[in-house]
C-alpha cells in the first residue's frame, strides 16, 4: 500500500504583483478546500486592509484578516493584517507581532513559514510567488528541512521574479516549480486526497 502524505496547512509568501496572482490561485480553491491557507502579502505599512475582501469576492474560499490567538481552520484563508508579523503557534493557532521588520518587511513571510514549519512539520506546504525581495527564500528552506512541501511560482511566469529566484536559489531545489496557473491544481492534489 503507497503510503499518502497529509498536508494540514497551506502558507503563501507575495510580495510585488500579488493581488493578481492571490486573485487567480484563490479563484480555483472550493468550499470544501481541507486545510487552511495563510499567506503573507507586503504592503505599505500605511495601507488599508482590503485585501481579505477582495479575495472573499474572488473564491469560494472564506478569507478574512487573521487575528491573534485565532485557531487555524480547513476552508479558511487567512491574510496577515498589514504592518504585523504573523506567527503559528505550535498549537495551530495565530500570534500576530509588531516586532521589528525582518527583511524589510513586517509582515515578513519568512516568520510565517519558520514558525509554520515547526508548528506542522512535514504536513506544511510553503508557496512563493511574484515578489521583489529575498524575503521567503530562507523560510522555505526551513520548511524543507522540517520535511514539508515547498513549491515556487516559475520566475519565468511572475510578475517580479526576484524573490521566485532567491527562494530557488536558496532551497537548492523545490518540490515544484509551476506556473502560477498550474499551482491550485497542485494544492488540491496534495491537500484533498489525504482528507
Amino acid at each position: 500500500m503507497i503510503n499518502k502524505r497529509v498536508f494540514n496547512c497551506v502558507t503563501i509568501g507575495v510580495s510585488a504583483g500579488g493581488l493578481k496572482a492571490l486573485m487567480i490561485l484563490f479563484k480555483e480553491l472550493p468550499v470544501n478546500f481541507p486545510v487552511p491557507v495563510v499567506v503573507v502579502q507586503h504592503e505599505k505599512a500605511d495601507s488599508d486592509d482590503l485585501l481579505a475582501g477582495l479575495l472573499n469576492a474572488k473564491t469560494e474560499l472564506r478569507v478574512k484578516t487573521a487575528e491573534e490567538k485565532e485557531e487555524l481552520k480547513g476552508g479558511f484563508g487567512y491574510i496577515c493584517p498589514v504592518n504585523y508579523h504573523i506567527l503559528i503557534e505550535e498549537n495551530k493557532t495565530i500570534s500576530l507581532s509588531v516586532e521589528a521588520p525582518v527583511n524589510f518587511a513586517r509582515p515578513s513571510i519568512d516568520v510565517l513559514f519558520e514558525t509554520a514549519a515547526i508548528a506542522y512539520g512535514s504536513e506544511l506546504i510553503g508557496v512563493v510567488l511574484t515578489g521583489a525581495s529575498s524575503d521567503g527564500a530562507k523560510g522555505l528552506v526551513q520548511i524543507k528541512n522540517y520535511g514539508g512541501y515547498t513549491i515556487v511560482q516559475d520566475p519565468e511566469t511572475a510578475y517580479s521574479r526576484y524573490m521566485p529566484d532567491a527562494a530557488i536559489a536558496a532551497c537548492g531545489k523545490p518540490d515544484k516549480i509551476l506556473s502560477l496557473e498550474d499551482i491550485p491544481a497542485r494544492l488540491l492534489n496534495l491537500c484533498m486526497k489525504g482528507h
